[in-house]
């Protein structure tokens, strides 16, 4: 069945632009979680010099994405592809030249996230190769806004493996798998883009 998501309609155009800028010309952008589906078919309408990977864990997420790309008129979208973040010795994909992460980190246990990373090491090819992430996130020297404070409370009560991240903790296991955060974009609603680059 078709999901829809209402942020998507809200925050595509917004991240497209960022997109335009930290993506390469060509090659395959992995998009790890893909949700609905919706992204992935506006960003390969967008880019179509791009192939675009969608991928899921979650059965209902691959329904919709496999409708959603069988409306599309996008040659460039992927048949989606069954990726757990948080197990990334299994990922079918063996290279790619970017991955995007919109709305998983703070909605997914902390492995998930140790597990993209590891991931992006091993699939990434190139030395400067992004992994790029979506979301709201935590940093030490500014003051959160209270509608992330609330977010994250609710977050931790449906379950306490969740919750927004800090960036400088995202930071540290980037380093761990030899990237270095290289750009970082302010997006509407208390969102932010981390770009994550290969060593």
């Amino acid at each position: 069945m078709k999901k829809y998501a209402p942020a998507t309609q809200r925050n595509r155009d917004a991240i497209a632009a960022v997109l335009v800028q930290e993506l390469p010309e060509t090659g395959t952008v992995l998009e790890i979680a893909s949700g609905s589906g919706e992204h992935a078919v506006y960003f390969a309408e967008q880019f179509p010099a791009l192939d675009w990977q969608p991928s899921d864990c979650v059965k209902d997420a691959l329904a919709s994405i496999i409708q959603w790309r069988e409306e599309s008129a996008a040659p460039n979208l992927r048949f989606p592809t069954v990726i757990d973040a948080a197990r990334p010795e299994s990922w079918e994909v063996k290279n790619a030249d970017a991955i995007l992460c919109i709305n998983m980190v703070h909605i997914s246990p902390w492995d998930a996230t140790e597990g993209l990373f590891a991931g992006a090491a091993r699939i990434l090819g190139g030395k400067g190769l992004p992994l790029i992430l979506y979301g709201p996130f935590f940093e030490q020297q500014t003051q959160p806004a209270a509608s992330n404070v609330d977010f994250d409370a609710g977050l931790r009560a449906r379950n306490p493996d969740w919750g927004i991240r800090d960036v400088e903790k995202l930071d540290s296991v980037a380093q761990k798998y030899g990237m270095t955060r290289a750009a970082r974009h302010v997006m509407p609603a208390n969102n932010l883009i981390l770009v994550y680059r290969r060593d």
